[in-house]
């Protein structure tokens, strides 16, 4: 089978490092990729978000599946432009997509269908979102309605700072058209997890739990990121917790969207917040999370690509994958300034993946070679490093020994992923 794969970032390495080992790939692209990623596909100079570019090279290169990895493509509707020329892709079309793209959509269709999540309000003025948020009281949560890299999420410890996000979104264009509307919710208190089922239209099959650290600062603080780590399994996804979130809201998620005519194929990515074994949702999105992918694809036994070729053609019923009992953690490393303003082109020595053991896998996020052949940064987050482990501690010791070897002063990383697992003492986590 010749394959492609859209993206250039860790998930997207991971995906491609993944389908590289499964006797069914004939032939590996990657649309555009990085220097990473080079070593596991041929790297195609495509952005992308070029649908026509995209859709040219599937066909002169008689291109058999497609993987896309990111939201921006797939809301973009890269997967119907697919379906019209007869080619068969993994994940949702761009219909079922908004489920990502439009945070009100999503809210909106949790209420028509009963699924737990956070009460909500959904505002193109200014004004009425200032009397709303108000009446909420306390900590409140402001997002813009549309695709902003993961970063317009501004959660409001008062009601001025609460003020301040809503007349930067709305009134300032903090995040583009992405904001020009708003959705104002109130704050759920419990813990964070990442919960992924796999998807054919009319059947989901859970994949391993994840729990990832937003925050940019250690111990959860300063501005929301894309991601600076994460591990599994997230030990606050008990099989309780599991149960019902399949039953509460990933199956009336794969029923509904079916029951209005937008059947849902890929991943459902379900952000949770999860208190005294009560998830709730706070947001989906559709496709792998990144970091998450790493570390679930680290830990994957079986053969990913005939489950992501099950998910296209509705065949995931009876369909199985197995697991690693191991532990997965993923450090990242980001360029100094991000999520804020940062300088890319620093040189970073010492990844030679031949440097670790076995167990450890250096996925490039945002890397390229210059003319000399060295590896310089060339995004925010750069470099994940993940390691495997028979537990959370060992994974952790791994990883940021690897972490530690790699040269690259302009870089920085939290030295504390997985800590919630840590201070807790999970039993069979313990640190």
């Amino acid at each position: 089978m010749r394959v492609l794969v859209i993206g250039n970032g860790g998930r997207e390495h991971a995906l491609c490092w993944a389908i590289s080992g499964s006797p069914l790939v004939t032939r590996l692209w990657c649309a555009p990729g990085n220097a990473g990623i080079a070593e596991e596909a041929e790297c195609v100079p495509l952005a992308s978000d070029d649908i026509p570019g995209l859709i040219s090279f599937v066909k002169e290169n008689s291109v058999e599946f497609v993987v896309i990895g990111p939201e921006v493509t797939l809301v973009a509707g890269l997967g119907d432009h697919l379906t019209e020329i007869g080619v068969k892709y993994f994940g949702p079309n761009q219909i079922a997509a908004k489920l990502e793209g439009s945070k009100g959509f999503m809210k909106d269709f949790c209420a028509r269908h009963n699924i737990p999540t956070a009460a909500y309000g959904r505002f193109k003025d200014a004004a009425s979102a200032r009397n709303f948020a108000k009446s909420l009281g306390g900590r409140i949560v402001v997002k813009a309605d549309g695709l902003a890299a993961g970063k317009g999420v501004i959660i409001a410890d008062t009601i001025e700072e609460a003020n301040r996000a809503i007349e930067e979104m709305l009134e300032q264009g903090l995040f583009g058209e992405a904001g020009s509307e708003i959705i104002i919710e109130e704050f759920l208190p419990g813990e964070e997890a990442s919960f992924f089922a796999l998807c054919d239209g009319k059947t989901a099959l859970p994949l391993a739990s994840a729990q990832d650290h937003k925050r940019v600062g250690e111990a959860d603080t300063g501005p929301n990121t894309g991601g600076m780590g994460a591990y599994s399994p997230a030990p606050v996804v008990n099989e309780k917790v599991a149960d019902k979130v399949m039953l509460e809201i990933i199956e009336p998620t794969v029923k509904g969207m079916a029951s209005e005519g937008t059947p849902f194929k890929g991943i459902l990515y379900a952000g949770l917040m999860i208190q005294n074994d009560e998830p709730k949702l706070l947001e989906y999105n559709v496709r792998f999370g990144d970091p998450e992918c790493q570390v679930l694809m680290m830990r994957l036994k079986s053969d990913i690509l005939p489950a992501l070729i099950a998910s296209h053609d509705g065949v995931l019923s009876g369909f199985d994958l197995r697991w690693y009992e191991e532990a997965a953690m993923i450090v990242v490393m980001a360029a100094r300034g991000y999520p804020g303003s940062y300088t890319g082109g620093s040189i970073i020595k010492k990844t030679d993946t031949t440097a670790h053991p076995d167990n450890v896998k250096i996925f490039h996020a945002g890397t390229l070679r210059n003319e000399n052949g060295d590896l310089i940064a060339n995004g925010g987050r750069v470099l994940g490093v993940a390691a495997m482990g028979d537990n959370i501690a060992a994974a952790h010791e791994k990883a940021y020994q690897a972490v530690d070897s790699i040269d690259w002063p302009e870089g920085f990383f939290r030295r504390d992923i997985g800590w919630r697992v840590i201070a807790k003492g999970r039993p069979g986590h313990e640190y």
